[in-house]
């Protein structure tokens, strides 16, 4: 698994929890980045899970997924974007969107209740239900560290 960032803090927690590659592209070209990634991982992904919802990142993951396979974005980006339908359509990459839906929460509760999945290294933030102006802060901060603030209720 290669994971892809612009945060050193994000990459460090991949790195923890069992991401075998890190790489910064925040400052990289996109040939450079693509370049990287396929070879850190050895050839084209099956599969890419694109996260970020950035409309460079969607395109990225376009290019490095191999012929016949999946794009899956999981980011929320920009309601519309610029990306090369044509370069996964002749390659026949499928985009598939995922996105919180309910059919998805009970394989995910699953997984985190059996502790297949430990997520507990991604909540880099907690904060009481009374400190919830001060989360969204947080959340919204590009300087805080955050991954995944949880906020608390009283109950």
């Amino acid at each position: 698994m290669t994971l892809t960032d612009i945060a050193e803090s994000r990459l460090e927690v991949a790195k923890k929890i069992g991401a075998t590659n890190q790489l910064n592209v925040k400052d990289m070209d996109p040939k450079t980045a693509m370049t990287q990634i396929i070879s850190k991982l050895g050839g084209c992904p099956d599969i890419t899970l694109e996260c970020s919802g950035a409309e460079s990142s969607v395109r990225l993951a376009i290019f490095i997924t191999k012929s016949g396979g999946v794009v899956m974005c999981v980011g929320l980006g920009s309601p519309e974007m610029k990306i090369p339908i044509i370069e996964a359509s002749v390659r026949e990459v499928d985009i598939k969107g995922v996105f919180r839906y309910h059919n998805c929460f009970p394989i995910a509760l699953e997984l985190v209740s059996s502790g297949a999945i430990d997520v507990k290294p991604l909540i880099s933030h907690h904060f009481s239900l009374e400190e919830i102006q001060k989360a969204f802060e947080t959340v919204t901060s590009s300087t805080s560290g955050a991954i995944k603030v949880l906020i608390h209720s009283s109950n």
